[in-house]
Formats: C-alpha cells, structure tokens, sequence
C-alpha cells in the first residue's frame, strides 16, 4: 500500500533526512586512504546520534551496523570491519535515520585522494542520473518516468544500472511501496500524487551492472569485479520535486 503522507509526517520525515544529510556533510573529511570502514561507521554513527537520531540500519533484518560502506566493487550493503580506504578506490556511504518514529534515507559516492578519469566520470553520471530521476519526480508523472531518465543517462555514458537493486519509499518504515527501479519506461508505472515520499538512488556499474552476493551474506558485489558508484535522496512528490536530504 502506498501511504500518502501528512503536513505533520512530511515534517517528522524531514527532520530524520536533515539528520541523514549532516551526517554524509561531515564525513566527508574522514574520507582519506588508511581510515578503515570501522573507523567511518563509529563516525557516522556518533553523528547520527549527536542530532537526536537513531540509526536506522543497525539491526535492520539483523544488519550489523550503523551503515553500508562499499568500496569499490562492492555496489551496496557492504559491512563496516577493519579494511583501509586506499588511494584511487570510491567508496559509497549508505546511511538511513529514524527519529520519533520516521525515516530518512541517503547515500553518497566519494573519491579516495586521486581518481582515475573513468571512475571520476562514474561518479559524475551516477549523481547526474540521481538529479535527471528527482527531476521527473512530481505529481502527475509517473514511477517509470524516473526509471527512464535514470536508465537512459546511465546507459547513454556507457554505464550499467543494476536492475536488481531499486528505490523505494520511505516513512513510517524504512522501505515502503513503490519500489523505484532505475530502469523503465516513460509513461509506465505507479502514478506520482502530492505527498508521497520516495527514495531515489541509482546503483551504476561501469561493467556489465551484473551482481551476487558475497560470502558475508551481505555485500552486493559486481560480478566482473568492476567499480560502482551509489547516490540517494529521499524526494517529496509535490507540484515540483522537494528534496529533503539536502541541506
């Protein structure tokens, strides 16, 4: 069931996403070769909680941690531990909070000192397809309205989207209907209304975008071993887009 939200839960979702949004601002500067994930992970993790949230992941269907840091070839869901950010890899930062009862999502694709082109130009159309997909997202279109402008950016560069992975609405859970793939058609899908909020984020390979899943039993890795880029906003459907994990 696709829920319509209140003035009232629009707010309680936006103060969750300002949470969400802080949090990915302030690691940045903790993003340099040697930090390990375990290291982040308490970061992020203490910042949640510096704002009054909690972290929505930790437990979550028996997850670990606070949240998903995924480097390189690992696309999503990779588990906090003990490896060291090294110099050229990408690591993409996945983080969810719930506060007084309400959720927000958002996740983030960062560089480890100096890139190669081609992963700075993996990074760049990841984020350019998340804001091509924001766009399409208002009342009156429609969910494959989204998938398209994702798909077809991605696609249009080169990259792969991973079409078993998708976006989805947030609120009172930390996944809701509709699921938001990053593939489709225009005109197709669930209809957009005035308050609806999702979570958008393309996962893009610059492989064949062809997954498994690793021995952890959560890391979602490429199966080519390719690098993966990984962007999320958590979007209010209103008249234009309003996203709420911006600051």
């Amino acid at each position: 069931m696709i829920i319509i939200k209140k003035k009232n839960e629009i707010e309680k979702i936006r103060e969750a996403c300002k949470i969400v949004a802080e949090s990915l601002l302030n690691i940045e500067k903790y993003i340099k070769p040697g930090v390990t994930k375990f290291e982040l992970n308490k970061i992020l993790e203490e910042c949640i909680r510096k704002y009054k949230g909690e972290p929505a992941f930790l437990g979550y269907k028996g997850y670990p941690a606070t949240s998903c840091i995924s480097i390189d070839e690992e696309v999503v869901h990779g588990i906090p531990n003990g490896r060291k950010l090294c110099e050229g890899e990408i690591v993409s930062i996945d983080i969810g909070v719930v506060k007084n009862g309400y959720y927000g999502d958002g996740a983030k694709t960062y560089g480890v000192g100096v890139l190669a082109k081609d992963k700075e130009r993996l990074i760049k159309v990841t984020e350019e397809a998340l804001y091509k997909g924001i766009k399409e997202a208002k009342a009156g279109k429609r969910v494959g309205d989204i998938s398209y402008a994702i798909q077809s950016h991605v696609e249009s560069n080169g990259f792969s989207v991973i079409k078993e992975l998708s976006g989805h609405g947030v609120g009172v859970l930390l996944h809701e209907e509709p699921m938001i793939p990053n593939f489709g058609k225009k005109g197709k899908g669930v209809p957009l209304k005035r308050g609806m909020v999702i979570a958008i984020e393309p996962m893009v390979s610059m492989g064949s975008g062809k997954i498994k899943i690793s021995s952890d039993g959560w890391t979602i890795i490429t199966i080519d071993n390719s690098p993966s880029a990984h962007f999320e906003h958590t979007v209010l459907i209103d008249e234009e887009p309003i996203i709420l994990t911006e600051i």
